[in-house]
């Protein structure tokens, strides 16, 4: 049981180098579950499920937090935490990023490419197919992830994450000041209810990956041994959180936004909206057009297309990081041997190419791959959530590390309500 030293310090020097983590979890985080799922939320209920979107970024905040507070506390990463907890803790870990890493990489290359299409003069765009761009956008992330490791990953994601957050800005400011496309009043944004049967499925989804998955986590744990390899400092524990909380509060803040968005540009219609995450996509950025006019195109589709692109270029690296870490602390890797630059590589490499594969040859199967790895995220969320408060509460901690009353008791309630959703879920199926 550890504590970092000087755990309590924080400066401007020492956030500016400790940053990137957070705001590549942030990178990761902005995608299908806000362009999507946020979207479609205010396209079909309005303003309803607002209070939905904040309450499960509140309570899967503290998980999600034990990432970063775990690795700072005890300069291991919470891939070993797992590993020195209980001994099925890190393979059921692989297993449920085995399930989903490949099926979400090549569902949000899909997204991606089928944004990109906007993005190109109308000749061009025509001619390339989305699922060559995808494959295209797969192949430049993949070099870029190769040749530059995770300094060009930092340096680009922050890059992206600042585009996207100043353009899906713009774009929802300048829909609330145009006006809600139907013309309804604020009291009709609330309707219909989002709380019926029928409506289970979509609420599942918007759950499950609001605002990310849980291993996610894990992730942010092995990004903060890549920043320290970096920028060669060593963050203390307020910095590595204050890190997190600034990636994290733009999370939320963009769940927000495009909750509005797709209520504004989208709500009361009388459209119907494809499931299909790139379909709807094209839809969003259709309405908005002709709601605010052809100078809106670009803006709606820059924003849309660096959400995605964000989203492509995290899931590329913090999949194959996570798989190489934990395989390697099976085999019996200790300390910096787990962090193994040619094993990360050969993983990138294999995800890489898998999802291509899955974009040629099996697209059509996309969406049952798809649909497993969003109930395999979903249902798990709370084993997770588990797993990641007995380790952060446990002997490894030093326990003015450990997580305070207020947070704990926000994890515990999320325990609850996460676990009900689970059983309801279930029993409907």
């Amino acid at each position: 049981m550890t504590s970092t030293a000087g755990s309590n310090r924080l400066s401007l020097e020492g956030l500016r180098q400790s940053l990137g983590p957070g705001i590549l979890l942030a990178g990761a985080a902005i995608g299908g579950s806000h362009l999507v799922s946020s979207t479609q939320a205010g396209a079909s209920y309005g303003l309803g499920l607002v209070g939905l979107v904040l309450l499960i970024n509140l309570i899967k905040y503290p998980f999600l937090l034990v990432g970063t507070r775990f690795t700072a506390a005890t300069g291991v990463s919470l891939l070993e935490g797992y590993q020195r907890q209980a001994g099925w803790y890190l393979p059921l870990f692989l297993l449920i990023t085995a399930a989903t890493g490949v099926a979400n990489i090549a569902a949000v290359a899909a997204v991606c490419g089928s944004l990109a299409t906007n993005l190109l003069p109308a000749g061009f765009g025509a001619s390339l197919p989305p699922t060559t761009l995808a494959i295209g956008m797969l192949g430049f992330c993949l070099v870029l992830l190769l040749w530059g490791r995770y300094r060009s990953l930092d340096r680009f994601s922050k890059v992206v994450v600042a585009l996207l957050v100043v353009s899906t800005a713009v774009a929802t400011l300048a829909a609330l000041l145009k006006g809600p496309a139907s013309g309804e009043s604020i009291g009709a944004m609330f309707s219909p209810s989002p709380w019926t049967l029928s409506a289970l499925p979509f609420l599942i989804a918007l759950m499950g990956w609001m605002p990310c998955p849980l291993d996610l986590a894990a992730w942010s744990s092995l990004w903060i041994f890549a920043r320290r390899e970096d920028s060669r400092h060593v963050s203390t524990r307020a910095e590595a959180e204050a890190d997190f909380n600034i990636g994290y509060l733009v999370t939320v803040v963009m769940a927000v936004l495009f909750v509005l968005l797709g209520a504004w540009v989208m709500h009361g219609t009388g459209r119907s909206f494809s499931p299909a995450g790139g379909v709807f996509a094209q839809q969003l950025i259709q309405l908005y057009t002709a709601s605010l006019g052809g100078w809106a195109h670009a803006l709606i589709a820059g924003a849309a297309f660096t959400t995605m692109f964000s989203t492509v270029i995290t899931c590329l690296d913090g999949y194959p990081r996570s798989a190489s870490a934990g395989l390697r602390l099976l085999r019996g890797f200790e300390g910096r041997e787990v962090h193994s630059r040619s094993d990360h590589g050969l993983w990138i490499v294999i995800h890489g190419v898998a999802a291509a594969a899955v974009l040629l040859f099996w697209a059509s199967s996309m969406g049952a791959l798809v649909q497993l790895a969003m109930v395999v995220s979903f249902v798990t969320t709370p084993l997770l959530g588990w797993m990641n408060l007995r380790v952060m509460q446990g002997r490894q901690v030093a326990p003015a590390d450990r997580l305070g009353p207020l947070l704990l008791g926000i994890a515990q309630v999320g325990l609850v309500v996460l676990s009900v959703f689970v059983v309801v879920f279930a029993l409907s199926r």
